[in-house]
């Protein structure tokens, strides 16, 4: 039964029978169990929710980046024919819906080429990316790898951490990222780290390359 419902239960027994003796302190009991379970509920890393927001939006901008821009599909279209046949429509395959889902749906594998990283200087910690992309891009293409041992490939704040809050984001606000990215916002970062989900206190881009 849902903590709430529970509530309801109670307050209604409480005034029935013997059990209106119990029902104050049952209902006070319970009420204290809902407020911390929905405050152990919201409780979220920020520093790990904002890296893994920011990792999302820099594989999904790289993945399109890889896409023809001449490249359509066909997504069909509700208008018709004068001999009825259905209007053929199409779009972008870059960053069309169809293509967007299926980014979403493999993105969060791709959170395994990314540690903890700690800031030599302020001990600043956040997920950054330390693997080359199998296309040559990214961290260590055309420049020098990032310093390794700013890096922690173990322990509790390991890379499967990260994985299972890029998960939750994409569950959550699936609907909201593909629009973002459908309609291509100058600053995914920003919109949907900040704006949309409050994940990051600030607008720059969390997993900036070092």
């Amino acid at each position: 039964m849902h903590v709430s419902s529970f509530v309801t239960v109670v307050c209604l027994k409480s005034n029935t029978g013997k059990e209106s003796t119990m029902g104050p302190w049952i209902i006070q009991m319970t009420i204290i169990l809902f407020i911390l379970l929905c405050c152990s509920q919201a409780k979220r890393d920020q520093m790990l929710y904002c890296s893994a927001c920011g990792a999302i939006v820099d594989e999904l901008t790289h993945s399109i980046g890889l896409v023809d821009p001449k490249k359509t599909i066909n997504v069909g279209s509700f208008r018709l024919h004068a001999d009825g046949t259905m209007k053929d429509k199409k779009v972008p395959l870059a960053r069309s819906e169809t293509h967007l889902s299926e980014l979403l749906d493999a993105v969060c594998e791709s959170m395994s080429d990314y540690a903890l990283h700690v800031d030599p200087q302020s001990r600043r910690k956040e997920y950054k990316r330390f693997a080359p992309r199998s296309d040559g891009d990214g961290a260590g293409a055309g420049r020098d790898f990032p310093d390794f041992k700013n890096f922690q490939f173990g322990g509790p704040e390991a890379p499967n951490a990260l994985k299972f809050a890029c998960e939750t984001i994409v569950e959550e606000l699936e609907d909201d990222i593909v629009a973002l990215f459908g309609r291509n916002a100058q600053n995914p970062h920003t919109e949907l780290c900040k704006n949309l989900s409050d994940y990051c206190e600030d607008s720059r881009n969390p997993n900036e390359e070092l």
